[in-house]
């Protein structure tokens, strides 16, 4: 019997300069998502959660926080780009370019800008890529610039953490 370890997404070796990961799920904003996200955050604007009040300003209907449509498009690009990733080291150039509304699918894709080794940690690399998230329409609603230092695949950090079940085997 062979057993495999839990793992998913890409390792340092596993990125070259110039290559776009269109990343594989799509996620719709809900009201709720919107609502409750505003309120979490304590972010008083009411174009986020006050269908009057939005009404009359020139976009004329409740715009999704703009912090919960970052989120989600980085979300959507962790499984291709920082699930092996130790840290984020930064966000550069973000550009909000079209507004995202309650009911709004959002879509990401990334390409890599550039790879290199890291000069303080044997074990990893340093990925910088750029990353845009899409509507249903593909209007780009959003981009930004992102580093992260990813583990290499032989480091011993992020393996063997699933826990062996005390009553054996299966």
């Amino acid at each position: 019997m062979t057993v495999y370890e839990a793992r998913i997404g890409r390792y340092y070796e596993d990125f070259t300069v110039g290559d776009v990961y269109r990343h594989p799920l799509g996620r719709t904003i809900g009201e709720a998502d919107n609502t409750w996200f505003t309120l979490l955050t304590m972010n008083t604007n009411q174009n986020h959660f006050n269908a009057h009040y939005a009404a009359g300003a020139p976009v004329g209907r409740i715009i999704v926080n703009s912090g919960l449509t970052v989120a989600i498009v980085l979300g959507l690009s962790v499984i291709d780009i920082s699930q092996n990733a130790l840290m984020n080291l930064g966000w550069d150039e973000i550009k909000l370019t079209h507004p995202v509304f309650v009911g709004d699918t959002l879509y990401a894709e990334s390409i890599v800008l550039a790879a290199r080794e890291s000069g303080s940690r044997p074990y990893a690399g340093i990925v910088t890529c750029r990353t845009r998230g899409l509507n249903q329409d593909g209007d780009e609603v959003m981009s930004w610039r992102r580093s992260v230092m990813v583990y290499k695949r032989d480091a011993p950090h992020d393996k063997h953490h699933f826990p062996e079940a005390r009553s054996g085997p299966l």
